[in-house]
């Protein structure tokens, strides 16, 4: 198991911008981390407005912070972007981005991204992997319509609320979910048979390796991976909101 910092993604260079500085992108995780997905978590300035068509790749964006809207552009379709929002785009879906507000999001690769790509005249990036072969077009989710809906699951004696946003069946190449943890919760997991990577998105509280014993003080923008050998303690001083991310099955 370990654990990522705003902090050392800098050190490493891991951090990019623009020359205008209109956009932020932390890159958390690469091709080189071997995990079977790549994400970034991206700040974008208001009043942006750009195009971007990812010929060769899945990618989901859950909005953290901003407002803005995407538009389809085979077929002229809009949706808000807010907070709890989750579009998807792949290799057949042009699409655009205006943002009316300074706009935070997370962006979920695959295949994954080698971390030093920039976008080409079509608002692409350059194949980092087989191009997936789909018919299926550009969807969006919100947590907040799902969770009315019911399309979540409870552990931990209510403790834990998952979401899931994506699962295998969607297949861009990885599983998504949104995890609560209740304030003053104290909660023993592990990621039993795959690797993940778990993104806190809100709250506080300290992360635990049962194994050694060593604890991390967790905040937003900290992520923290684990793999099938890890067992581990949760506690949430304040609810915990926690993004969870792994490979498929089929690319682990």
């Amino acid at each position: 198991m370990f654990v990522i910092t705003p902090a050392e993604l800098e050190k490493r260079g891991r951090i990019r911008f623009p020359a205008d500085k209109s956009f932020r992108s932390a890159r958390y995780l690469t091709a080189d981390d071997t995990m079977g997905f790549s994400y970034n978590e991206n700040s974008v300035a208001n009043g942006t407005d750009l195009i971007v068509w990812l010929k060769h790749h899945w990618e989901a964006n859950y909005i953290l912070s901003g407002e803005g809207e995407v538009t389809d552009l085979t077929n002229g379709r809009t949706w808000p972007l807010e907070p709890g929002v989750l579009y998807v785009v792949g290799p057949n879906d042009r699409h655009r981005l205006q943002f009316t507000k300074d706009e935070r999001h997370l962006s979920i690769f695959w295949p994954p991204l080698r971390g030093n790509e920039r976008f080409d005249e079509d608002g692409s990036y350059e194949a980092s992997g087989p191009t997936p072969k789909t018919d299926r077009r550009m969807f969006v989710r919100h947590v907040n319509e799902m969770e009315a809906a019911d399309q979540v699951t409870t552990s931990t004696n209510g403790q834990i609320r998952i979401t899931h946003m994506l699962t295998e069946e969607v297949d861009t190449g990885f599983v998504l979910s949104e995890m609560r943890v209740c304030a003053g919760s104290e909660v023993r997991l592990s990621s039993e048979r795959h690797h993940q990577a778990n993104h806190v998105i809100g709250g506080s509280g300290d992360l635990t390796d049962i194994s050694t014993g060593q604890t991390w003080e967790l905040m937003p923008s900290m992520a923290y991976c684990v793999g099938p050998n890890d067992h581990y303690r949760l506690f949430a001083s304040e609810a915990l909101q926690i993004l969870s991310i792994s490979a498929s099955a089929k690319n682990q």
